[in-house]
C-alpha cells in the first residue's frame, strides 16, 4: 500500500511538471492562442481595476525617486549601457502572473543582450493588482525594488522577486519581512539600510507616481513592452514575441551601431 502511495504520488509530481513545462513552452513559443490570452488577461485586469488604487496616492507622502531613476518624469529604472543603442521600455507589476511568466522566460535574453551593450531595459513599477485582488503586495514589492536600486542591486533582487512570486491571489508581498527576507537571496543587499528603506515605505511617494502615470498613459495592461517605442507584446507585427524574435529585432534596429559601453547604474 504504501509503495503504492509512493508511486501514484511520483506519478503526480510528474504530471504536474509536465504541465508547467508544456505551459512554458507555449509561452516560449509565442503561440497566438497564448499571446492574445495574455494581452486580454492584462486588459481585463486593468479595465477592471480602474482607479481602485487612487486612494493609496494621497496618502504615498513625498516623492523620493530612486538613486539613479531617469526617464520622463523620472519614473524608469535602467538596467543596462546607458549608451546602449536600442531600449526596451517595460511596465510591469510584481504580482502580475504574465509579467512573471514574460520575466522568467526572457530573463537570460535581456542579460545577454544587456551585457553585450545592445539593450538597454528601462523598467516601469504599476501596482494594478493591489487594486484588484485587494492588499499591498504590489506597492511593497515595489518600494522594496526601488530600495534595492538605492543600493545597486535593483536588477538581481527584481529576478529575485519574480522568481519567488506568489500567486496572484497571494498577497505575500505585502509583508516587508518577506521582502526583506527575499533580499537575502541577493549578496550585499541583505542590510539595516535597505531594510529600514522598505519598512519606512521611503519610495512609496514614487510608487504611486509611477502607478498614477501607468493609469494615465493608455496602456492596455501589464506587462506592456516596447522596443524603441514600438510595442512587441504580445506581438510585433505578425511575429509573435520569442525569445529568438527579440534578439532578431534588437539586432535589426542596431543595424549599423556601435554596441553601449557605459556602465549602468544597479548592473
Amino acid at each position: 500500500m504504501a509503495t503504492r502511495s509512493a508511486r501514484e504520488r511520483i506519478q503526480q509530481e510528474r504530471a504536474a511538471e509536465k504541465s508547467r513545462e508544456k505551459r512554458r513552452r507555449g509561452f516560449v513559443v509565442g503561440g497566438t492562442a497564448l499571446a492574445v490570452l495574455a494581452l486580454a488577461a492584462g486588459i481585463g485586469v486593468l479595465a477592471a481595476n480602474a482607479g481602485k488604487d487612487e486612494p493609496s496616492d494621497g496618502a504615498a507622502g513625498p516623492v523620493s525617486a530612486p538613486a539613479g531613476a531617469g526617464g520622463k518624469d523620472g519614473l524608469a529604472i535602467r538596467v543596462g549601457a546607458a549608451d546602449a543603442p536600442s531600449t526596451l521600455t517595460v511596465w510591469e507589476d510584481f504580482r502580475c502572473p504574465i509579467c512573471g511568466q514574460f520575466e522568467n522566460v526572457f530573463r537570460d535574453t535581456f542579460h545577454q543582450l544587456e551585457d553585450s551593450g545592445q539593450l538597454k531595459v528601462e523598467y516601469h513599477l504599476a501596482t494594478i493588482i493591489d487594486g484588484n485582488m485587494g492588499g499591498t503586495g504590489s506597492v511593497r514589492a515595489a518600494n522594496a525594488a526601488a530600495c534595492a536600486q538605492d543600493a545597486g542591486k535593483f536588477p538581481q533582487f527584481h529576478d529575485v522577486l519574480y522568481e519567488n512570486q506568489p500567486e496572484e491571489t497571494s498577497d505575500a508581498f505585502g509583508k516587508n519581512s518577506r521582502l526583506t527576507e527575499l533580499a537575502g537571496k541577493v549578496d550585499g543587499l541583505s542590510t539595516q539600510r535597505f531594510t529600514d528603506c522598505v519598512d519606512k515605505g521611503v519610495h512609496d511617494g514614487w510608487v504611486s507616481k509611477s502607478a498614477a502615470a501607468f493609469r494615465t498613459g493608455g496602456f492596455a495592461g501589464t506587462p506592456t513592452v516596447l522596443l524603441n517605442g514600438t510595442p512587441v507584446f504580445p506581438k510585433k507585427g505578425n511575429e509573435n514575441i520569442t525569445p529568438a524574435n527579440l534578439k532578431k529585432w534588437v539586432a535589426e534596429a542596431n543595424k549599423g551601431k556601435q554596441p553601449g559601453k557605459a556602465g549602468a547604474p544597479g548592473a
